[in-house]
């Protein structure tokens, strides 16, 4: 059984900090691009990160770049989220997500994602 489970969200200040984790079972973890996206209330879903399955080249939105670091483990089927800066905008439950790395498309899009997670809620005070 293929899952994706996020862990480490929670309540932080304003410029606070965060790591996000998602582990990865059922599946040659290395074949996968992944990806974390968010969705906050009332809002539809979009892009956070992304990062191949070598863990370079990584794409972030514009809201996050420089606040942000994605990164993987393959050995412990590990991806990650930094997030440093923390903004009340970050609020939102953050998704973790993989696709087959031979797929085309742009990892930006959500709809190139088979696999998700359950979500891990983020909250940003003010």
């Amino acid at each position: 059984q293929v899952q994706l489970v996020e862990s480490g969200g929670g309540l932080v200040q304003a410029g606070g900090s965060l790591r996000l984790s998602c582990a990865a079972s059922g599946l040659t973890f290395s074949t996968y691009v992944m990806g974390w996206f968010r969705q906050a209330p009332g809002k539809e879903r979009e892009f956070v990160a992304a990062i191949n399955r070598h863990g370079d080249s990584p794409d972030y939105a514009d809201s996050v770049k420089g606040r942000s670091t994605i990164s993987r483990d393959n050995a412990k089927s590990t991806v990650y989220l930094e997030m440093n800066s923390l903004k009340p905008e970050d609020t939102a439950v953050y998704f973790c997500a993989g696709r087959l790395a031979v797929k085309i498309g742009p990892i930006s899009s959500g709809d190139q994602y088979a696999l998700w997670g359950q979500g891990t809620q983020v909250t940003v005070s003010s």
